[in-house]
């Protein structure tokens, strides 16, 4: 059996070799672990028959139509950070690397937009777009993250409350379908009404419809003042009371996060850092808001910080900390650094529900009355502005993990919710979708994957058997 597949490894190493050349297909021990998976916690890695790393988007199509004339699957990675499974390559298919891939095409600060290749990461962009005065303002919290995974999984992060997440920033795509068919959609501008959104359907599709070669972003003017303020609450229900009305302040707050008081010791212990909250305050305080205003001038970021104090006083805010500069990045970045916490402390699960902001307090007491019934710890942290909630389970047994995760995602659907928000469902949340999701949108997703993908090679077993 291991002969056989040495043998079906050399032939497809062969032939893939003839389209992006010898030094750009890796086969059997020579494929990094780091190829075999991604940061979900509950899948494990597996290594596929071959890792190509192509160099543009007729390589791309070229092994993508050898691979659907040849029946063998494929499976989009960028940076690897995702977090349900979902660039975890199949045993018998190729894993398609985009770290040759990493080019910024273009910078356009006339029309505000960047085109950029599928392998460049956040942190690349952000250096290239502070330079000219502009922000891509997708941060979902890893900035080794690459573009073609953020928009795979449409990720999101703390400042989607002000700017919204990848779909809202991304104008067009170069696609390479699963027949190697190359479409491009979208363009250098923000409306079109020209047929069906093609643009918006490869995005979060998580690799199963195409694999995204280029794609047009849209940018903002960088904004470089701005204020990072931590308010405690007696509870999560003047948290939520609280939420609603920052957003309706016209405060305009470019990142509004709940933590809850468990969370915001770990990931601050984590980090070795003093906010400087009394004990009493901290003994009183069941959750937090963080709250990031930005602004022109510091003149306007401290008239908004003087109206956030006065309307969350009044909100039932036991105080209100505007921190050092310093503190306040080195708390975003703990923030951003929860799931490495979480996964440090041993959690066994990390999930994202997004319900509408109002029910968050009745969302996560459904999700602690599950923890209770299921002898589970689950705790979190999440994007108040916009009822994204990251929590982390804590739960060893995988039939009672699985029961708590299931009922803390139907929880969430019975308040309107969906079972992620930006994180996706991969192949590790799956079963949830199918157990929650109507079945008539599943059914009309595997049709519209047949459209897409004939031959069913391109990624096949995310989001849905």
């Amino acid at each position: 059996m291991a002969d056989t597949h040495v043998d079906a490894a050399s032939r497809l190493a062969e032939e893939l070799a003839g389209i992006v050349g010898a030094a750009h297909v890796v086969t059997g021990d020579d494929i990094s672990d780091d190829y075999t998976h991604d940061e979900a916690l509950t899948t494990s890695g597996q290594r596929p028959l071959a890792v190509v790393r192509p160099a543009d988007t007729a390589e791309v199509s070229a092994v993508v139509a050898w691979a659907a004339e040849h029946a063998v699957p494929v499976t989009a990675r960028g940076s690897g950070t995702g977090m349900c499974g979902a660039c975890v390559p199949q045993a018998d298919g190729i894993l398609v690397s985009f770290e040759r891939m990493a080019e910024i095409l273009e910078i356009d600060t006339d029309n505000h937009v960047a085109r950029v290749q599928p392998g460049v990461t956040l942190a690349q962009l952000d250096e290239a777009t502070a330079a000219v005065g502009l922000v891509y303002p997708v941060f979902p919290g890893e900035n080794s993250a690459s573009l073609g995974g953020n928009v795979a999984t449409n990720a999101g992060g703390m400042r989607a409350v002000r700017y919204g997440v990848t779909r809202h920033q991304v104008l067009g795509l170069t696609a390479v379908l699963g027949t190697g068919e190359v479409l491009t959609t979208g363009g250098k501008f923000v409306k079109a009404t020209s047929g069906y959104d093609l643009t918006q359907l490869i995005i979060g599709s998580e690799g199963t419809l195409a694999l995204a070669t280029e794609a047009t972003l849209r940018l903002h003017p960088r904004l470089t003042h701005g204020a990072t303020v931590l308010v405690p609450f007696p509870g999560l229900d003047e948290v939520a009371a609280a939420v609603p009305r920052i957003v309706g302040s016209g405060l305009q707050p470019t990142i509004l996060e709940y933590i809850d008081f468990i969370t915001m010791g770990a990931i601050t212990a984590s980090a070795g850092l003093e906010l400087g909250v009394p004990d009493e305050i901290k003994d009183a305080a069941m959750a937090y808001l963080v709250v990031v205003l930005e602004n022109r001038s510091d003149d306007r970021v401290e008239e908004d910080t003087a109206e956030l104090a006065e309307l969350v006083t009044e909100l039932g805010a036991l105080d209100l900390y505007v921190l050092p500069t310093h503190s306040g990045a080195a708390l975003i970045d703990a923030r951003e650094k929860a799931f490495w916490t979480a996964k440090a402390m041993n959690a066994d699960d990390i999930i994202d529900m997004v319900v509408p902001r109002a029910a968050i307090p009745q969302y996560l007491a459904a999700v602690q009355q599950a923890a209770a019934d299921t002898g589970s710890l689950v705790v979190g942290c999440g994007h108040a502005g916009d009822g994204n909630v990251h929590l982390s389970v804590f739960q060893p047994d995988v039939p009672t993990r699985k029961d708590v995760v299931g009922r803390v995602l139907r929880a969430g659907a019975d308040l309107g919710g969906a079972v992620s928000g930006e994180h996706g469902i991969g192949t590790e949340k799956k079963a949830y979708l199918a157990a929650i999701e109507d079945p008539a949108k599943l059914d009309l997703m595997r049709r519209i994957k047949v459209a897409f993908d004939p031959a069913g090679i391109l990624n096949p077993g995310a989001i849905f058997d």
